[in-house]
């Protein structure tokens, strides 16, 4: 696995730059190609190399790079990212610099996850209402997906959300595991439509219309979620011949986060076409490049009925 010389945090869930240290006999600038490629795994604004002596940075916002006499401070660089990315209203930095929950079982964020949790409840400060996270299997999706929620629920800007499954396993998971830490602010939906909370978990089948029961959904008014979580998106819920897809578009006004693990391919083109394209993607391959998923060998096996 990569290893950067040191990652420069603004707070404790907010890399903003990272160094790579050579030695004094060697020149700084041997060091910025790598620096620059580690923040690019790390989606980081500002890459610097130094040897002691001399300070080179290539700032991301610019593509300009210069020959420095110190580090910029904390303040300075979170001010030239704020301005590059257009988030200045202090309600907005408030929000963006509201910490992580830390409890679930001491776990922190790995580093993608980070970069995942960020970018989106960037996306969503800036106003996207329809956002994309790709991320392989066992890479920690719902994980990501409560983050995400706890930052923007905390902080206000979401107050009545929506986790929405095609499985009761996933649903059931997500809830009793995962969100725990929103206490009683949780409630599945199933058979009544209660509206006294805040994080609402629902599969697809307990809410949509069939030939015995009209939808479940529509008992809640079209603007009452306005943060809504699609797990696992591919399955069926973004295809345009589907009828969970009438429950995306009758809370269209919610802001809606499709999460798969599935890429771009033929079968799913209607999920991209929806959600459009992923603001992070975090592959199958990268994940056991990085040590995080196992290796794998395809074995083909017939069985001894079918030969």
């Amino acid at each position: 696995g990569k290893k950067a010389d040191y990652l420069l945090r603004y707070r404790p869930h907010l890399p903003i730059a990272v160094i790579e240290a050579k030695a004094d006999y060697k020149q700084a600038a041997d060091g910025l190609q790598q620096a620059m490629a580690y923040a690019e795994i790390l989606g980081l604004k500002f890459a610097y190399a130094s040897n002691g002596r001399e300070i080179i940075e290539h700032d991301y916002t610019t593509g300009k790079q210069a020959i420095l006499k110190q580090f910029p401070a904390p303040d300075n660089l979170w001010s030239r990212l704020q301005i590059a990315e257009g988030i200045t209203s202090e309600k907005d930095v408030e929000d963006l610099l509201l910490p992580f929950h830390q409890e679930i079982g001491g776990k922190r964020p790995r580093y993608y996850q980070e970069i995942a949790i960020n970018r989106t409840v960037q996306a969503v400060i800036k106003g996207q209402m329809r956002i994309l996270i790709t991320m392989a299997t066992g890479t920690g999706k719902t994980f990501v997906a409560f983050q995400i929620v706890w930052k923007l629920w905390k902080s206000r800007r979401k107050t009545h959300i929506l986790y929405l499954a095609d499985r009761n396993v996933l649903v059931d998971q997500a809830k009793d595991r995962t969100f725990s830490p929103c206490g009683d602010a949780i409630w599945k939906i199933q058979g009544s439509a209660k509206k006294s909370r805040e994080i609402y978990f629902a599969i697809y089948q307990a809410i949509v219309d069939d030939e015995r029961r009209p939808g479940l959904y529509k008992e809640y008014p079209r603007d009452f979620f306005d943060l809504i979580i699609v797990d696992e998106c591919h399955r069926g819920s973004a295809k345009d011949e589907s009828k969970w897809r009438e429950i995306l578009e009758y809370f269209e006004p919610a802001t809606q986060i499709g999460m798969t693990a599935t890429p771009l391919r033929e079968g799913n083109v209607d999920t991209y076409r929806y959600f459009s394209n992923p603001i992070f993607t975090y592959s199958l391959a990268q994940g056991v490049e990085d040590g995080f998923l196992a290796p794998y060998r395809v074995h083909r096996v017939i069985l001894n009925v079918d030969a």
